[in-house]
């Protein structure tokens, strides 16, 4: 799949914009604050239904404007075309189209648009808490299965209600059982999910990481999950587990009023020859890790999709040495892929591209390639 076109309309310090795109690589120059990320930014947004740097859908808006709106225009390999549109108001009124056609829920936009960004704060997915991991898995997961998403809501609405009913029954008598069956079921089809897509993430990244680092570095993921399983454990044996240890920690998780066993409390660890990157890596390996990573969701979502994902590049070239550089560059002949800078330098010597120069939210078209 690749990007057409893209059409913003009062988006950031965008107050209009109409571009046309390589179907290879796009790199958008321009000194820091200038809109090259904004750009970026637009592009998730298309994909997911909101933005990778704020949960608060006003900011996207251009100040003192009342609204803003974005569309897009996809090629899928199939040879058919999509029109994505997203119209957003100061009143919180969010409106998706794909093909004309109104979607009651912004998640029907998942699958549609697939995209991987990688940026300087990816590093967090190794240096923070849980939190940031399990983001990362759930992101992907719900562009490959958008199914997936649907689960995790239903889980998350769940959780909520029953550590309600944990505070409730500090001071008076609450059956559990109601809960604890929903979310059994749904924290057993995230586990899974999960565990399926580590594996196959795990081998991608290992192959990707060896490459990356000639072969002296052996990458490994693991899926920490609070409930303690094995390997092969089916449905059967997860969902027996998990709700047999919810009963053994009711009165510990009635006194702290919180759930304390489930996909909400799981883990991905990193380790490079036996060593957890997080704890023992150096700052070379933590960026080496997320790049393989980073690699890995491209092949994955073309295994599992049929095509290559769009990729974002947000300001990454500088943080990597000229060997990474140019590892990078040459994996990306077949994936359409937009790259923001502030030079030209970290570039190498990219051939087939669309080269922009964004200055104070207007783009100037620098070289177009014949793709």
């Amino acid at each position: 799949m690749h990007i057409e076109k893209i059409h913003l309309r009062n988006y950031r310090n965008y107050e209009t914009l109409t571009l046309d795109f390589s179907s290879k690589i796009n790199v958008f120059i321009g000194e820091n604050a200038q809109g090259k990320t904004n750009l970026l930014e637009a592009i998730y947004f298309m994909a997911i239904g909101k933005s990778f740097r704020t949960s608060k859908d006003g900011d996207l808006i251009e100040i003192e404007k009342e609204g803003s709106f974005v569309k897009l225009l996809l090629l899928k390999n199939n040879g058919r075309e999509k029109r994505i549109e997203i119209g957003l108001d100061r009143l919180k009124n969010k409106k998706c189209k794909i093909n004309g056609v109104p979607l009651d829920r912004v998640s029907e936009l998942l699958g549609t648009l697939n995209v991987v960004i990688f940026s300087p704060e990816d590093l967090q997915i190794i240096k923070q808490g849980p939190s940031q991991r399990r983001d990362f898995i759930d992101g992907d997961l719900s562009q490959i299965t958008p199914k997936y998403h649907h689960i995790l809501g239903q889980y998350q609405k769940i959780l909520k209600q029953r550590n309600q009913a944990l505070k409730i029954k500090q001071f008076r008598s609450v059956d559990l059982d109601p809960w604890n069956a929903q979310l059994v079921q749904y924290g057993t089809e995230i586990i899974l999910y999960r565990r399926e897509f580590i594996k196959g993430l795990s081998i991608l990244t290992r192959l990707m990481h060896r490459k990356i680092t000639r072969e002296k570095e052996n990458l490994k993921l693991i899926y920490e999950s609070s409930i303690p399983i094995e390997k092969e454990e089916n449905a059967s044996d997860i969902t027996k587990r998990f709700l047999k240890n919810l009963r053994e920690l009711e009165e510990e998780e009635v006194k702290r009023g919180v759930t304390l066993l489930g996909p909400h409390r799981d883990d991905l660890e990193f380790e490079i020859n036996g060593k957890n990157v997080k704890k023992f890596g150096s700052q070379g390996q933590q960026r080496t890790t997320v790049l393989s990573l980073k690699m890995a969701e491209l092949e994955l979502m073309k295994k599992e999709t049929g095509e290559y994902p769009v990729l974002l590049l947000d300001d990454v070239m500088s943080e990597l040495d000229e060997n990474r550089q140019q590892d990078l560059l040459q994996s990306l002949k077949n994936i359409q892929t937009f790259i923001t800078s502030t030079s030209l330098e970290s570039m190498g010597n990219i051939e087939e591209m669309n080269l922009y120069e964004v200055r104070e939210g207007k783009i100037k078209i620098l070289k177009k390639s014949v793709s």
